[in-house]
């Protein structure tokens, strides 16, 4: 029984992260006014201030600072989780750059591609082996954008950066396994020094805010509204099967395609519906190898 409960805590818990990182597009579009190099600052440096007071409510502070202790001592894993705060903060610039430049549909075209890009990487950096179906999947979410540069005679460049950005950021956070929770407070420390310089030099960032305008509220929560999400996701996906966590990551890109076209009223082609549905058929076909894989290892397991 309290398996049943935590599995459906863990669904709870996945799915709303997904769903907050679906509605993002909104958050950000109500400070486009900001330019984007000095909300991603605000949001690293926000995001770091944030997860501080989490973990001294959770006196998890001594457990941090065991944990970057351990980081010092081990060149390999300071270099790794180095990268990984340069990925997570191309990343976010990225977003924040195409959302508030009206590509809100490029964007979701983006995480619809990553699990793939996930794949790729895979196979290239840790030598796993592609399954025929995989490759299926790949050769149709590749058609896809290929058909889209061939037709708009441009590369989605944002949709690229945005899946190879956080497909090279989850591959370095599985080789320098960190908990979630320290994870993102030591990469904000890694380039909140970088975020505060900015800041400091950029005129009206700190001196000349209104300190209580809708706009400094919003600027400040940047750090919530990055931190909580992950905090969910990291509760959610242990009390769940890796598919599940698969099957769910496919409602933010989806929230995001519905935000473009319908509240942003961003123009939804004939080239993008054969281009989303070459990629949709390719995740379709993924995540449902990638179920029966998980099936036939639970029913090992159990």
């Amino acid at each position: 029984m309290h398996m049943i409960e935590d599995n459906k805590l863990g669904v709870i818990y996945t799915t709303g992260a997904y769903i907050l990182w679906g509605f993002l597009p909104i958050y950000w579009k109500i400070i486009q006014h900001i330019s984007p190099f000095e909300i991603l600052a605000h949001r690293i440096v926000w995001s770091a201030v944030f997860m501080a007071v989490v973990i001294l409510l959770l006196r998890k502070h001594k457990q941090l600072a065991a944990e970057i202790k351990q980081l010092f001592q081990n060149k390999r894993n300071l270099i790794g989780i180095t990268l990984a705060s340069i990925m997570i903060s191309a990343n976010w610039f990225t977003y924040i750059w195409g959302v508030n430049n009206n590509h809100v549909i490029e964007t979701s075209l983006g995480y619809y591609i990553n699990p793939l890009v996930s794949i790729l990487l895979g196979m290239i950096v840790l030598k796993e082996t592609f399954s025929r179906v995989q490759w299926v999947a790949f050769f149709l979410a590749g058609s896809g954008v290929l058909y889209m540069t061939l037709h708009f005679g441009s590369v989605p460049w944002i949709a690229l950066m945005l899946a190879f950005s956080f497909g090279l950021y989850g591959l370095l956070k599985k080789l320098v396994p960190l908990n979630a929770m320290f994870g993102l407070m030591i990469e904000t420390l890694i380039v909140s020094p970088v975020a505060l310089l900015y800041l400091a030099n950029v005129e009206g960032s700190w001196g000349n805010m209104e300190w209580f305008s809708w706009t400094t509220v919003f600027v400040l929560g940047s750090g919530i509204a990055t931190a909580i999400p992950l905090l969910l996701f990291a509760a959610g996906a242990k009390r769940i099967p890796l598919s599940m966590v698969g099957f769910l990551q496919y409602f933010a890109p989806t929230i995001m395609l519905i935000l473009g076209v319908f509240l942003y009223n961003e123009p939804f082609t004939d080239v993008h519906a054969v281009s989303f549905t070459l990629i949709w058929s390719g995740l379709a076909v993924y995540t449902y190898s990638r179920i029966k894989r998980m099936r036939k290892y639970e029913k090992i397991a159990s």
